[in-house]
């Protein structure tokens, strides 16, 4: 039996998906996201895979690590997957785990248990049948992807120097499209204080921090070009109605086509601090993570055989730089062969209609099924 003849069945793996789904995991809930750890840790183990449990760091959850022998000893196949999502514990009341049509729907299902969730039902089938692989295979999942990788990015970087491919089930691109580079983004964190007062007796004697800050959101937002955006996501401000606030704190992000545009970015970014209107404003550098320059040799060599794969599976397979970014931007910017994208077909990945393509868990689950038993 070769690999486009194995038997996934679609109704098998929802039911084998849904406690994945059901068990929430935010990334600031470290009990939630270990919880989901243990469950997949359980799963993996079913399979025979050596499992490693790695304590958190930071007060995040831990992170997992499942290894495969294979026929063939040294460097091997890294799957690198998180687990965390940006969905709090209680999201199941308005977006429970559901099948409606073609589609199903849950939080992070497609962003991206559902990936992963392919990669255990790629390695079930593929011991159960005889067919096994040929380089040994580890699948390291982590635990705060969504917010830049702070704790893990060392781990996934060491893992990824340990072995010859890395594969990143995240969600698939339009048109069934895979990702073979990504842009580079960075994290900044936005305070400004002011000077409080009662915001009924005297408010002109206060300087409001929510103000100013309010100011700058819109200076931040007009800096966006075709090279480098900017946006503002999370902002927290003020604690007292009655006050003129003196704090107010907010989270950036900047995406950039090229290391060039990321730190002329930066340093736009950073020239925002300052004293204006009475209220000091800073800027500070967060997480992260580098471009992933397409074009790659060892990424389009792995893409094309991706892509053959999936031609004998009848399906199409284009390829391409997406923003977004992903662990795959660490390990395809250290030079390894990494191949993004590998994961469902959906939509609405981050909101309350969060989806998959039912009929993408079969030619997915084959095409990673194709990956782990053939490349060498």
């Amino acid at each position: 039996m070769d690999f486009t003849q194995l038997p996934f069945d679609a109704d098998v793996m929802l039911k084998g998906l849904r406690p994945w789904i059901e068990c929430e995991s935010p990334t600031f809930d470290a009990a939630a996201v270990d919880r989901m750890m243990d469950l997949a840790a359980s799963d993996f183990a079913t399979l025979g895979a050596t499992i490693e449990r790695i304590p958190g760091r930071m007060g995040l959850g831990g992170s997992l690590r499942a290894r495969f022998g294979g026929a063939q000893g040294g460097p091997g196949i890294l799957v690198s997957g998180h687990l965390d999502t940006v969905h709090p514990v209680g999201s199941l009341a308005s977006l429970p785990f559901r099948i409606d049509g073609d589609r199903a729907y849950g939080p992070g299902i497609l962003d991206m248990k559902g990936g992963n969730f392919i990669v255990f039902e790629a390695m079930r089938q593929l011991l159960q049948t005889g067919i096994g692989t040929r380089l040994p295979v580890t699948v390291l999942l982590t635990p705060d992807e969504e917010i830049g990788t702070p704790s893990t990015r060392d781990l996934i970087e060491a893992e990824a120097a340990r072995n010859r491919y890395v594969l990143v089930p995240e969600p698939a691109r339009e048109e069934n499209g895979v990702v073979t580079g990504r842009y580079a983004i960075a994290r900044f964190n936005l305070e400004a204080r002011g000077r409080p007062s009662h915001a009924g007796v005297s408010p002109k004697s206060g300087r409001s921090a929510i103000r100013e800050m309010a100011r700058k959101v819109l200076k931040v937002d007009e800096m966006s070009g075709d090279n480098c955006t900017f946006s503002v996501g999370v902002i927290h401000g003020g604690q007292w109605v009655n006050c003129v606030s003196s704090f107010c704190s907010a989270e950036a992000l900047s995406m950039a086509r090229t290391d060039e545009d990321l730190e002329a970015g930066i340093m736009r970014m950073l020239d925002l601090s300052g004293s204006e209107n009475e209220v000091e404003f800073s800027v500070t550098r967060g997480v992260t993570r580098p471009v992933w320059q397409p074009g790659r040799p060892e990424t389009e060599a792995l893409y094309k055989k991706a892509l053959a794969l999936a031609d004998s599976l009848g399906v199409c397979l284009p390829h391409g730089s997406s923003g977004g970014g992903s662990d795959g931007n660490f390990t395809g910017a250290m030079g390894i062969a990494t191949l993004c994208g590998l994961g469902l077909r959906g939509a609405g990945y981050h909101t309350l209609e969060e989806h998959i393509e039912i009929d993408s868990l079969i030619d997915r689950g084959k095409l990673m099924a194709g990956l782990l038993a053939t490349l060498d």
